[in-house]
Formats: structure tokens, C-alpha cells, sequence
């Protein structure tokens, strides 16, 4: 199959397990904290990628170490730290609706840098507002459900300008010539050692007592090995065969994810505004993919870095 192909699959792989972490999230806090969930979930997403490729990772500059530290940070590390800490202050509606503006920030950024191709299509931006459309519409099923926290909404934006900058790191360690399973893996490990400082201020405790439930162990298991070691591979590709921007659009499938799953799992309701919202989304991604459906513009690719 056509590697460009692959990467949509890939991509849409990734958001149907995204989609779902929100659930398992939910029932992990019952017992452990924001910062717990994250370290938890990040050490064991290395555990499983030194399993699947033990060979460690020789690095051939300090450019290229910098940029691995960036992608922990940003992506690994800041991304869903301030994420979480939005959450404290406002809502999970706001949040979800404000981090998936995450496609928008990759493209700018994208263009800003030269990075890609070139300032985004009016269809990219027409497909932005569609899709942010229906994302509110799933979100906030009235407008009496609308409230604003500046802090919290400046948090949750600054996460979507993280996850754009991450997005665009990890384009370009694809160009080092590694293997995506040990670029992952180092990138989560400058991930965890960014998180140190912020485990010790949010009084982080290892309480490995918790882990005698079967229920948390395989929740923690699956947003481990699946959501965390298996998912940022394939993101990974996805990023190397379309592009930051072509499959960071994919994240507008997220909340329609959620919003199935939650009424699988969590048996909550599915309103007309909701599955309004759905379609609007779907058609939003539809048209922000319209230039590439269309065979217009091609990613060019970035030229392989000098060793």
C-alpha cells in the first residue's frame, strides 16, 4: 500500500485510541492524581518500547539531542501538564474544545518556519472553523454550559500551542534517519526526566498498593502500552508520510471519539446537538484534507539532516 495511504490509516488509528484515553482517564482518577496517571503511563510506555526495540539509541549531534529534548518537553511533558492543570480551574467542555485547536497552531507554525508547504488553504481554515464549530456543538449541548476561566482557558490554549510545536519537532527528528520506535522512546524519556520537578511540586506518591485492582492495572496497561507506546509511533509515522499539518487535522475526530465512547461505556446521552456536531466535524476534517483529496498540493519532503 501506498506509504502516503498507510499514513491516513495510522492517523486514524491514533485519534480512535485518543479518543477513547478520556474514559480510562475518568476511572483512573478515582484513585490517583493528574500527575500520577501522567508518569505512570509515560514509564511504562518506555518499558514497552525497550521491549519491542532494546537497541539503544546512538545520537550523532547536539542538534539532534536538543531536538529530542524539545519533543519530551513539549509533547511529553508540558502539553499534558498544562492540560491537566486547566482542568483545575476550568471546564472539561472548555478544555476539549480549546486543545483541539492544535491543527491550527501546526499549520501556523508550519508556515512560519517554512517547514511545510506553504501558508494554509482557505479549505484548511474553512475546515478549522466547520470543525470547531461542531466540537462546540458536542461540547456545550446549550449556551447556558458556556463559562470562561481565563487561567484555565490560557492553559488549555497554551497546551494546543505545545502539541503544534511537537508536531513539528517530530517531523523533523523523522528526518534523522532513526528508528521511530527509538526516537519515541527517547523523546519519552526527556519526557519524564521534564516531569521530576513537576511530580515533587504536585506531591506525587508511588502508592503501588493502588495497582492490586485488575481494573487500574490494565487501564494503566492499555493507556501505557497502547495509547502512549503504540500511538506515538504511529502518530510518528502518520507525521513522516502527510506531514504535521495533514495529520494533525486528524485530532478534530477526537471529541467524536469521546462522545461515542462515552455513550458506550458511560451510557451518557447523545443529544440531536451532539450528533449535529458530529457531522459538522466530520465535514470540517473533510474539508481540511480538501487540497490533498484533490492530489493540489503534495508535503514536500524535508531533506534529510547532515551526519
Amino acid at each position: 500500500m501506498e506509504k502516503r495511504a498507510l499514513g491516513h490509516l495510522a492517523a486514524l488509528f491514533t485519534v480512535l485510541n485518543w479518543g477513547t484515553t478520556f474514559i480510562a482517564t475518568k476511572i483512573l482518577l478515582r484513585a490517583f492524581a493528574p500527575v500520577e496517571i501522567l508518569v505512570f503511563r509515560f514509564l511504562l510506555g518506555v518499558a514497552a518500547l525497550f521491549v519491542a526495540c532494546p537497541h539503544l539509541l546512538r545520537v550523532r549531534n547536539r542538534r539532534q539531542e536538543l531536538a529530542f529534548a524539545a519533543a519530551g518537553l513539549t509533547g511529553a511533558c508540558l502539553y499534558y501538564l498544562m492540560e491537566n492543570v486547566a482542568l483545575s480551574y476550568t471546564t472539561a467542555a472548555n478544555v476539549g474544545v480549546i486543545v483541539t485547536a492544535a491543527p491550527l497552531f501546526t499549520a501556523l507554525f508550519a508556515w512560519w518556519t517554512g517547514r511545510e508547504d506553504g501558508r494554509p488553504s482557505g479549505w484548511f481554515f474553512l475546515g478549522f472553523v466547520t470543525a470547531m464549530a461542531g466540537i462546540c456543538l458536542i461540547s456545550f449541548p446549550s449556551l447556558a454550559e458556556v463559562s470562561l476561566d481565563w487561567r484555565g482557558d490560557l492553559l488549555a490554549l497554551g497546551a494546543a500551542a505545545m502539541w503544534g510545536v511537537y508536531s513539528l519537532l517530530v517531523r523533523h527528528i523523522g528526518t534523522f534517519g532513526y528508528s521511530v520506535l527509538q526516537t519515541t522512546r527517547r523523546t519519552f524519556l526527556y519526557g519524564l526526566v521534564f516531569m521530576v520537578p513537576a511530580a515533587a511540586l504536585m506531591d506525587f506518591r508511588w502508592g503501588l498498593e493502588r495497582f492490586v485492582d485488575p481494573l487500574y492495572t490494565g487501564t494503566f496497561l492499555y493507556l501505557g502500552i497502547g495509547a502512549c507506546a503504540l500511538c506515538f509511533v504511529t502518530w510518528g509515522f502518520a507525521v513522516g508520510a502527510l506531514g504535521a499539518v495533514k495529520t494533525a487535522v486528524y485530532l478534530y475526530l477526537t471529541p467524536v471519539i469521546t462522545l461515542i465512547c462515552s455513550a458506550l461505556v458511560l451510557h451518557e446521552s447523545m443529544t440531536p446537538a451532539s450528533l449535529g456536531g458530529a457531522a459538522l466535524t466530520m465535514l470540517g476534517l473533510l474539508l481540511s484534507q480538501w487540497d490533498s483529496l484533490r492530489g493540489k498540493k503534495k508535503i514536500p519532503d524535508e531533506a534529510p539532516e547532515d551526519t
